[in-house]
């Protein structure tokens, strides 16, 4: 049985990013590289007197994951990974135990922190008959079953988010699509390729070519953020935080004020699930790292 994870006590940030250089990535493929095989990015040379202590705990996996696609910290802090052979629940000792029946290939995971609505897409698994891709599906029991909301056989999102009233994936073709819904309809957002996508209250936060960028008008537009770390992946807490993990493989968390934080230094991993300001998730196939 799983575990809840709770918890620890927010450390008093000790770090605000002051300037951070923004390089222009070579593609969205280049920004969806596992992070411990990119180079280059913020500047992580510094004094190492004035780093803050490594807030990370890491555990190896019983079983290794198959082609790990997406995180989400459901409730009870039970986290669940998105994977090519389905969805795992992760407990605290390594464990992975095989979520629902369904074997889909889920290429895109999302939900709204520290509850069991999860949205996913991707393409059908040996068992299923659904057409191909998926389009939106949703579960709102942290994933044991599952029924598909739209765009079955018309589109496979790589990358999605959602805060419980707004929903946008990227489409992997001509860019976002929003949904105010829950998935039902959809409308066009703005043209620009994406590689992971955060919703908080400020606004819609998109990894970019161009570095980290934010839409406040519901993701029709996006403007680049100054001062941001070389975030290549993100993802948004249910407090409005904040988490990311730069090229260089060190993870990031920003408050409510945006003043970002260097938490630790993670290495290789494939996906990112904030909970709070407190505590965050990241992983590889065969390792889950605690943060915070």
């Amino acid at each position: 049985m799983i575990d809840p994870i709770r918890g620890g006590q927010r450390p008093r940030p000790t770090e605000t990013v002051r300037s951070a250089r923004r390089r222009r990535l070579g593609g969205i493929a280049a920004a969806t590289l596992l992070v411990g095989g990119c180079s280059g990015g913020a500047d992580n040379t510094r004094d190492a007197s004035a780093e803050p202590p490594p807030n990370i705990a890491s555990v190896q996996m019983t079983a290794p994951l198959d082609h790990l696609h997406g995180l989400h910290v459901a409730t009870r802090w039970t986290v669940l990974a998105g994977t090519h052979t389905g969805l795992y629940a992760i407990d605290p000792s390594g464990q992975t135990v095989r979520v629902g029946e369904s074997d889909d290939d889920l290429m895109g995971l999302a939900g709204v922190a520290l509850t069991d609505t999860l949205y996913s897409s991707g393409h059908p698994g040996p068992s299923s008959s659904a057409p191909n891709p998926l389009g939106l599906n949703e579960s709102a029991d942290g994933g044991r079953t599952w029924h598909n909301r739209s765009l079955a056989g018309e589109v496979d999102f790589h990358a999605l988010a959602s805060d419980g009233a707004l929903l946008v994936g990227f489409d992997g073709i001509d860019g976002l699509r929003v949904s105010t819904d829950g998935g039902t309809n959809w409308t066009a957002g703005a043209s620009v390729p994406v590689a992971s996508l955060a919703i908080a209250a400020d606004g819609v936060w998109a990894v970019t070519p161009d570095g980290l960028q934010r839409s406040v008008d519901a993701a029709a537009s996006f403007a680049v953020v100054a001062d941001a770390p070389d975030l290549v992946i993100i993802s948004a807490g249910a407090d409005g935080s904040l988490w990311g993990i730069d090229s260089g493989g060190t993870a990031w968390r920003s408050d409510l004020a945006r003043s970002w934080q260097r938490v630790a230094a993670v290495g290789e991993v494939e996906a990112l699930a904030a909970a709070d300001y407190e505590r965050a998730y990241a992983a590889t196939s065969r390792v889950l790292h605690t943060l915070g």
